[in-house]
C-alpha cells in the first residue's frame, strides 16, 4: 500500500538541532511544508555526501518554508557526535532525528528489518501532515537536493493551483497543464 495522500504516524522522538537535543513529535511536521530524509547510518559514505548536499540546499528549503528532518536510526548522540567530527556534516542546521527503536522508520515503511537500518527514503508531506511525495532508493545510490528542491517547488505550485499539474521536468515559472477532455490524445 503507497504512503501517498496518508496521514503521518504518531512518534515522538529526539533530534540533535542547532548544538541542542530537541523533543521532535509528528506534530511539528503540520503547518508547514516538510521533507522527511531517511539515510542508513552515520559515519558512512554515501550519507554524508546526501546530507551535505541537503544543508548546501538547506536555505532555500527553508524560504519555501519548508522544514527538513534528516532521520537514521542512530541515536541522537551519535548525530552529534557526527556532527562534531564531521566538517560536512558540521555545516547541517536541520534537525537530525534519533530513531533507535526504528518507530519512525516502521511507520515510514523504510525499515531493512533483518539489518536494523532505514532505506533511503525520501518524503514530502504538506502542511497537513499529508504525505505528497515518497522516493525509496537503494543503498549505494545517492540521491540529489535540487531534484528534491525541483519535487517540492511542484507539490507547493499545485496545492496553490487545484486543477493543474506539472509535466515531467516542470520548472518553476514555466507552463502547467490543465487536464481536461480537450488535451486526451494531445500531448
Amino acid at each position: 500500500m503507497s504512503l501517498i495522500n496518508t496521514e503521518v504516524k504518531p512518534f515522538k522522538a529526539t533530534a540533535f538541532h542547532n548544538g541542542e537535543f530537541v523533543d521532535v513529535t509528528e506534530a511539528n511536521l503540520k503547518g508547514k511544508w516538510s521533507v522527511v530524509f531517511f539515510y542508513p547510518a552515520d559515519f558512512t559514505f554515501v550519507c554524508p555526501t546526501e546530507l551535505g548536499d541537503l544543508a548546501d540546499n538547506y536555505a532555500e528549503l527553508k524560504s519555501r518554508d519548508v522544514e527538513v528532518y534528516s532521520v537514521s536510526t542512530d541515536t541522537h548522540f551519535t548525530h552529534k557526535a557526527w556532527h562534531d567530527s564531521s566538517e560536512t556534516i558540521g555545516k547541517i542546521t536541520y534537525p537530525m532525528i534519533g530513531d533507535p527503536t526504528g518507530i519512525i522508520s516502521r511507520n515510514f515503511e523504510v525499515m531493512i528489518e533483518e539489518v536494523g537500518l532505514a532505506e533511503r527514503g525520501t518524503f514530502v508531506i504538506d502542511p497537513d501532515g499529508v504525505i505528497q511525495i515518497v522516493e525509496i532508493s537503494a543503498g549505494n545510490i545517492g540521491r540529489d537536493a535540487s531534484e528534491l528542491l525541483r519535487k517540492v517547488k511542484a507539490a507547493q505550485y499545485v496545492a496553490k493551483h487545484p486543477g493543474e499539474v506539472c509535466p515531467a521536468k516542470w520548472k518553476e515559472g514555466e507552463a502547467t497543464l490543465a487536464p481536461s477532455l480537450d488535451l486526451v490524445g494531445k500531448i
